[in-house]
C-alpha cells in the first residue's frame, strides 16, 4: 500500500496531522507513507521513522507552475490512497488529479464532491471533537473507530543533546501570528516577575519574535532569562520543551509542539476558545481564559490583527491563575 497525506497549512496543522500518520502506520506497518507539506514546514518531519518521503509544495514561487509540477510528480507515485486534511482549493486539485485509487478529504474542500469519500468537518464552540479527532475520522473506514491517537514528533538524539540543560527551567513562547491570540508582552513580563528567579526562563519563537522576546527580557525583573528565539529548529524547540518544568504558550504552534512530545503545557486563550478543538493534548496540560463574559469572544477561528472592539479584554487573565501551582 502507498499512502499520501496532504496538509499544506500552518505548522500547527501539520503537527496535528501526524496522528493520522501514527494510526496508518499502526494498521499498515509495511505501507509506504508520504507526507505533503508547504515549504518551510518540512523540518518538522525530519527523521520521522514512519515516513517514506516528505514532499514539499512551494506556494510562494510561481504557484500555478509549481502546482502542475507537483501533480505530475505525485501521479508518477501511483498512490493507493490520498488522505487530504487541507480544506482549500489547491490541495483539492492535487487530490483529484493524483490518480490515486481512493481519495479522502473534508467536505469543506471545494473539490470534495470529486473525492471517493468526503467527511464532514465541523468547527463550532458547541463541538465535542478535537481537530486531531476530526482528522482521524477521515481514516476510520481504513483503520478503526478509535479517535484517541495523539500527534507525535521525533526530535533526534542530537536535538535532545543540543538543548540539554542541567538546571530546572520553564519555556515561554510569547508570540503568535495572529495578534489577538497573543497574550500581551506586559502579561508575560508580569508572569516572569511572579516566578522570582525560581527557574531559568527560556523565551522561544522564530527569528521574527526576537524583538518581542528582547522587550520581555529587558523589562522583566528576574535576571535568569535566556532568549533562544530564532536559535533552534522546530524539533530542537520541541526537545527543549520536553524537558521543561512547564511550557507557557498562546493558542499557537508551540502549544502543538508541546503536545507532540507530551511536554507539560499551559495554554493561554485570548480571542479564541478551546472549544474550537485546538487545545493542548499532553498528559499535563492546562488551558486558561479570561473570566469576563464577552459577547465578542470568540471573534473568529484564527483571531485578528487587532481587537475588533478595541478593548482587548479577552487578555485580562490573572497571572497567578496562569502559573497555577508552579
Amino acid at each position: 500500500m502507498k499512502f499520501l497525506i496532504i496538509q499544506t497549512a500552518f505548522i500547527g496543522d501539520v503537527i496535528l496531522a501526524t496522528a493520522v500518520l501514527e494510526k496508518l502506520h499502526a494498521h499498515y506497518t509495511d505501507a509506504k507513507i508520504d507526507f505533503l507539506v508547504q515549504k518551510g514546514n518540512e523540518s518538522l518531519l525530519t527523521g520521522h521513522p514512519f515516513l517514506h518521503a516528505v514532499i514539499v509544495f512551494d506556494k510562494k514561487q510561481s504557484k500555478l507552475q509549481s502546482l502542475w509540477k507537483l501533480i505530475a510528480r505525485i501521479r508518477k507515485q501511483r498512490y493507493d490512497v490520498v488522505v487530504n486534511l487541507h480544506r482549500f482549493l489547491s490541495s483539492g486539485i492535487i487530490t483529484v488529479m493524483s490518480g490515486a485509487q481512493k481519495t479522502i478529504g473534508f467536505d469543506k474542500n471545494p473539490m470534495s464532491r470529486l473525492f471517493s469519500m468526503r467527511i464532514r468537518h465541523d468547527i463550532s464552540i458547541s463541538g465535542t471533537l478535537h481537530e486531531v479527532q476530526r482528522n482521524l475520522l477521515l481514516i476510520t473506514a481504513l483503520t478503526d473507530e478509535n479517535l484517541n491517537v495523539r500527534p507525535r514528533l521525533y526530535p533526534s538524539i542530537e536535538a535532545f543533546e543540543k538543548v540539554r540543560i542541567s538546571e530546572e527551567y520553564i519555556c515561554i513562547a510569547p508570540a503568535s501570528i495572529w495578534h489577538t491570540k497573543q497574550w500581551p508582552a506586559a502579561k508575560w513580563i508580569e508572569l516572569i516577575d511572579v516566578l522570582e528567579d525560581r527557574f531559568l526562563v527560556i523565551l522561544l519563537g522564530s527569528r521574527q519574535d526576537k524583538e518581542l522576546c528582547s522587550e520581555i527580557k529587558e523589562k522583566a525583573s528576574p535576571t535568569r532569562v535566556k532568549i533562544l528565539s530564532g536559535e533552534l529548529s522546530l524539533l530542537e524547540s520541541a526537545a527543549l520543551m520536553a524537558g521543561a518544568r512547564m511550557n507557557f504558550v498562546n493558542d499557537s504552534a508551540p502549544m502543538h509542539l508541546a503536545s507532540a512530545v507530551n511536554a507539560p503545557v499551559t495554554a493561554v486563550f485570548c480571542s479564541t476558545v478551546p472549544a474550537f478543538g485546538f487545545g493542548p493534548l499532553s498528559d499535563k496540560s492546562f488551558t486558561v481564559e479570561t473570566k469576563h463574559e464577552l459577547d465578542c469572544r470568540p471573534c473568529g477561528l484564527h483571531g485578528h490583527r487587532a481587537c475588533p472592539r478595541g478593548h482587548f479584554r479577552c487578555t485580562e487573565i490573572d497571572v497567578r491563575i496562569v502559573t497555577g501551582d508552579l
